[in-house]
């Protein structure tokens, strides 16, 4: 069972920011959503969460039009982690956490025992358990983001999508995040995440798409499509590789040109 974007357009503002775009988020699978500012990577995961409506094209969740499916339906079935992690009430962060649990629980219900337990292990996966009783707004922008994965993981959705999931993140706690996305994939969870780290993109993520002025450029294994032709075409820069302990690394390493501006 899958999650698929098939053709997706979309304008906005007479702007047109996604062209026939497809792509397919299999269970089992993280995939790394890649591209410069501006390529159309946020818009396209909105699109596909029934944020955006596209102009033309379809949003398949497993194999069913998502239109199809009600609001609590594609709850219990997708989970989303936002951008920013914005956080706009006084509430403590379990209570936050505990909000995952809402699709799978009838009006007025209280959280029951198992909820705890799946909050309770959120918690202690995403490092945020000593925050427990702190209020969500007095948080880092690290914490929050921390946080709002945390709520996403509650819902135990099959697929979890997260745009910059570890953009306000420290090294230690980039590496926990990757970690567990890694690990929510292998558990039979489909995972889509926007990244900008072309060096976490290439260690951890199953398939990679690389998105460029609003359509697809290449897509699939990271090796395929972390190549010096796409990099100076997408990024305009070249990158450093090395192998070690039989594992690719890349990191981005100078300019190698300047980048089109259009509009």
């Amino acid at each position: 069972m899958t999650l698929d974007a098939r053709n997706i357009h979309v304008t906005i503002n007479k702007h047109q920011i996604l062209r026939d775009v497809s792509l397919s988020i299999p269970k089992g699978k993280l995939i790394g959503l890649i591209g410069p500012n501006g390529a159309g990577k946020s818009t396209l995961l909105r699109t596909i969460l029934g944020l955006t409506e596209p102009q033309s094209g379809q949003i398949l969740l497993d194999g069913e039009e998502l239109s199809n499916w009600t609001l609590k339906e594609r709850a219990k079935k997708i989970s989303y982690a936002a951008q920013g992690a914005p956080v706009h009430w006084p509430l403590d962060v379990r209570h936050i956490v505990s909000l995952g649990r809402i699709p799978h629980m009838d009006p007025w219900q209280k959280i029951n025992p198992l909820d705890d337990q799946l909050i309770h292990q959120a918690m202690i996966k995403t490092d945020v358990l000593h925050l427990a009783d702190r209020l969500t707004t007095t948080l880092s922008g690290g914490e929050r983001a921390c946080v709002m994965l945390a709520r996403a993981m509650v819902a135990e959705a099959d697929y979890l999508c997260a745009d910059e999931p570890i953009a306000s993140l420290d090294p230690y706690h980039q590496l926990q995040v990757m970690d567990i996305l890694r690990s929510l994939a292998k558990e039979g969870h489909g995972v889509l995440i926007v990244l900008h780290d072309l060096t976490l993109a290439g260690r951890y993520c199953d398939e990679l798409v690389l998105m460029n002025q609003g359509q697809i450029l290449a897509n699939g294994p990271p090796d395929n499509v972390l190549t010096a032709e796409n990099l100076d075409r997408a990024y305009h820069i070249k990158a450093s590789r090395w192998q070690e302990n039989g594992d690719s690394f890349l990191s981005p390493w100078k300019i190698s040109g300047r980048p089109d501006r259009k509009g």
